[in-house]
């Protein structure tokens, strides 16, 4: 879900070597070439007519060509949403999930700090978020995870030293 850390673990594991790709940065491009602040809504929005008109897998269309041209053998998606979009990027190889859980009050606080463009300013956008990532299937992804981590007592040190012991366990 938003916030519960899977960027904190992309950028830990991208200073580790690993290339990371995040979806999300799909959509923000997607903002930027119509001249549309990136606020919450406004992304939710164009998240919705991107999979309107290219099908639900739209955003993992969008970063296809980066996972398949990159040199490296693991590459870290942040950002997986939907069934759909893990399809798009099992036509470019294996695909294993990390599932990275908070409960909503820890989840309120890192995007609290972290202060995004598209960050909720209060509990009940984020609970419209939710249920904007709820809609487009968040859920599948998380509950047919390979592994998951729970994010609710971990520093950041910790987090990423979880992901990184699990995807070794998977040979990457």
């Amino acid at each position: 879900m938003p916030g519960a850390g899977k960027s904190t673990i992309a950028a830990g594991l991208q200073r580790s070597g690993y290339l990371a790709v995040n979806m999300g940065d799909a959509v923000r491009a997607e903002a930027r070439r119509q001249h549309i602040t990136p606020t919450g809504e406004n992304l939710g929005r164009i998240m919705l007519e991107l999979r309107e008109r290219s099908g639900p897998g739209a955003i993992a269309l969008l970063i296809r060509p980066l996972v398949e041209t990159a040199t490296s053998d693991t590459v870290i998606v942040d950002g997986i949403r939907s069934g759909h979009e893990i399809d798009v990027l099992r036509s470019c190889g294996r695909v294993k999930i990390l599932a990275v859980h908070a409960s909503a009050d820890t989840r309120f606080v890192f995007l609290s700090q972290r202060k995004r463009s598209d960050d909720p300013d209060t509990t009940q956008e984020l609970e419209a978020r939710d249920r904007r990532e709820l809609g487009v299937g968040i859920s599948d992804p998380i509950a047919l995870a390979d592994e998951s981590i729970s994010n609710n007592r971990l520093n950041v040190n910790a987090l990423v030293n979880a992901a990184i012991e699990v995807i070794r366990r998977w040979g990457g």
